[in-house]
């Protein structure tokens, strides 16, 4: 591959080997003038508006540029310092994403500090388990209410102060308790350029910068201990695969200072802090920051992003409106699907005709050009990581000329593994390696009758490389596990990269790489299926088989330990309801009656033998329970990240689970 030995080679002023508080500088003194954050008004109480920053009108989206941002940044880190911030102190940020969760990020690690993170979906008992691991000695909360979360278990911390980002009311007996203006104020006060500079020289690239804590679908969370350098080096290996090089075709989607993003996922994930965080500033992009994740249609239209990072689940959801709203009618549903068949056969196909040509342009004329009017009309390119995404799926995003990237990563890893270049996607694969990455394969883990026999290696991933973390917070033993000498099985003498200690990380994940060097994700090695009959069944593309439906929202199959697979499934209420009407179906409004209304059941069992059709007859779906309820982040079966927490999802159902294996 010609592009992949470019990349190898490719240098430029964004790539280099400094801490991320220099990278911020850096970066300005490149792009001063450009906008940097744009933030919508109307939905926070900020403190640093009007104060700081002007207010903008709601709804409406204000640029800041790179030496506003920077000015904010440098007078913050002043400030925190000014509180007793010393180098190496840990300090927690408890917000959802937006301006300030960066602006507050790059303030305490230009002081030195050690940015951990918390989800602000945490419980009070899960806020005080994220603090008082690290030991933190200050906290940055959003608002009162993630404040008084805080506040609830404060006795069982050693928090030296507590900083909000909104304003804030009844507090004024606490004097440990600021708001971000008053913290700015204080820095602004005694801001000194030449101590702001030697207290950034003083942290140095193998320091500390965050401790990430894992989601916990398997057990307690750690504290992924993640340097400069860490996410340093990954910024290094994602600007190579997607920087505006010379060698790349002319039309090639980059990411460059042209870039406009919108940035929703949490901050406090590993994704979204670097790929849609340290790589945009350090590219010189502009990043906007959504209102929420369910008015993203709204801002999209508004930012005009010509990029944007995601989770499978939100590309699903965006899909499924997308779908929704093409379907107002009978003829606009055929029209729809008409032409999503027609992509998706010109993506598969080589050399398209003419005549497929001509149904590729008029499908795009009535339908994709739509679509993408609706997402702001500027995207070029959308990154997909954090989970496995349907190839399916993938494929009709590409039909639409909406093209995902997928890849892959963990917090462990900083997090890119690898991903697909704009210049050579291959849907269905997470991409090759990034370039300074080590990747082997234990094959002793897995087996070629669950994974199939495609020519190259299949097993748990293995990976070394200078993104990948030295162990976990104060877990020894843990990071002692997590790490092997050696790829067992193998007889490989390849040296380590310069970045590397020679150890591999083992992922926990099974992959398939193939001899072209790009990987294809299986599933976790901790969900496989082992069945009663000594089958073993990888659940994940059973699962993915069913994102683009209209028919079923979620699906989780389930079976260890039985004699068949099953699944509970999650319908899409609005589709079974609008189909029920169309055939005179009467059904009952309570949503547990509905799920166990036999038509509906029989409906859906075309749908679950649509899908079986595509598998061997060991992992096919032989029964299946419908759930009344989404799985979602509030009622605690998904991660923030959007993954599926197996036992607290079968623990929920299991009645239901009981009743599919009652007489097996």
């Amino acid at each position: 591959m010609d592009w992949l030995e470019a990349e190898r080679e490719y240098e430029d002023e964004v790539i280099g080997e400094t801490t991320l508080g220099r990278l911020f500088e850096a970066s300005v003194e490149r792009n001063a003038n450009r906008p940097a954050q744009r933030y919508k008004g109307g939905v926070y109480d900020r403190a640093l508006t009007d104060s700081v920053l002007p207010s903008a009108a709601p709804g409406d989206f204000r640029p800041i540029s790179y030496l506003e941002m920077r000015d904010i940044v440098r007078t913050l880190s002043t400030g925190f310092h000014e509180l007793g911030i010393e180098h190496g102190d840990r300090v927690g940020i408890f917000a959802n994403t937006r301006m300030e969760w960066a602006q507050c990020d790059f303030a305490l690690l230009a002081a030195g500090a050690v940015v951990t993170t918390v989800y602000t979906s945490s419980s009070p008992s899960q806020v005080e388990y994220l603090l008082d691991d690290p030991d933190a000695s200050a906290v940055v909360v959003e608002n009162d209410d993630l404040l008084e979360r805080v506040l609830e278990v404060e006795d069982e911390l050693d928090l030296e102060f507590i900083v909000s980002m909104d304003e804030l009311e009844g507090y004024d007996d606490r004097d440990d308790i600021y708001t971000l203006d008053e913290v700015y104020d204080r820095g602004e006060d005694v801001f000194d350029l030449e101590a702001y500079e030697a207290r950034l020289d003083a942290v140095e690239r193998d320091d500390l910068a965050s401790l990430i804590y894992t989601s916990g679908t398997t057990g307690r969370p750690k504290g992924v201990q993640l340097t400069h350098w860490n996410f340093r080096s990954n910024v290094n290996g994602i600007r190579r695969r997607f920087a505006p090089r010379a060698d790349k075709p002319e039309g090639t989607p980059a990411l460059d200072e042209e870039t406009q993003t919108v940035s929703y996922l949490p901050l406090a994930h590993v994704f979204e802090r670097t790929a849609g965080h340290f790589v945009m500033f350090a590219s010189g992009a502009c990043v906007a920051y959504a209102e929420t994740p369910d008015t993203l249609k709204e801002d999209f239209a508004a930012v005009q992003p010509t990029a944007a990072t995601s989770v499978p689940r939100v590309y699903e959801k965006i899909y499924d409106t997308i779908r929704e709203q093409a379907s107002e009618s009978d003829a606009k549903r055929r029209i729809f699907e008409w032409a999503t068949d027609v992509g998706v056969e010109y993506q598969r196909t080589d050399s398209p005709g003419p005549a497929l040509k001509a149904k590729q342009a008029l499908a795009d004329k009535l339908v994709f050009s739509t679509v993408r009017e609706a997402l702001g009309g500027e995207i070029e390119l959308l990154i997909s990581g954090g989970g496995s995404l349907s190839p399916e799926l993938c494929r009709l995003y590409h039909a639409m000329g909406l093209p995902i990237h997928e890849g892959y990563g963990l917090t462990e890893t900083a997090p890119v593994v690898t991903v697909n270049p704009p210049e050579d996607v291959k849907i269905g694969t997470i991409g090759p390696p990034l370039v300074g990455v080590d990747v082997e394969i234990d094959e002793t883990v897995g087996d070629r009758d669950t994974f199939g026999d495609d020519p190259g290696e299949v097993g748990e991933l293995l990976v070394r490389g200078p993104n990948v973390t030295d162990g976990y917070w104060n877990r020894p033993g843990a990071t002692q596990g997590a790490f092997t000498e050696t790829v067992p099985g193998s007889e490989t003498t390849e040296e380590p990269n310069d970045e590397s200690d020679g150890k591999w990380f083992r992922t926990g994940d099974i992959v398939h790489h193939r001899p072209d060097g790009y990987l294809e994700f299986r599933d976790r090695v901790k969900q496989i299926i082992v069945l009663s009959t000594g089958k073993n069944v990888a659940p994940g593309p059973l699962e993915d088989a069913f994102a683009a439906s209209e028919v079923i929202e979620q699906a989780m199959v389930t079976g260890d330990g039985e004699k068949f697979v099953g699944a509970l499934l999650v319908p899409n209420t609005d589709h079974i309801r609008e189909w029920a009407e169309e055939e005179g179906i009467d059904l009952p409004d309570d949503p547990q009656a509905m799920v166990d209304d036999e038509r509906v059941r029989e409906y859906v069992q075309q749908e679950v033998d649509r899908v079986n059709e595509d598998f061997e007859k060991h992992e096919r779906i032989k029964r299946f329970e419908l759930v009344p309820r989404e799985f979602t982040e509030e009622n605690e079966m998904l991660t923030p990240t959007m993954k599926k927490k197996r036992r607290v999802i079968l623990d929920e159902f299991e009645d239901r689970v009981d009743r599919m294996y009652a007489d097996a």
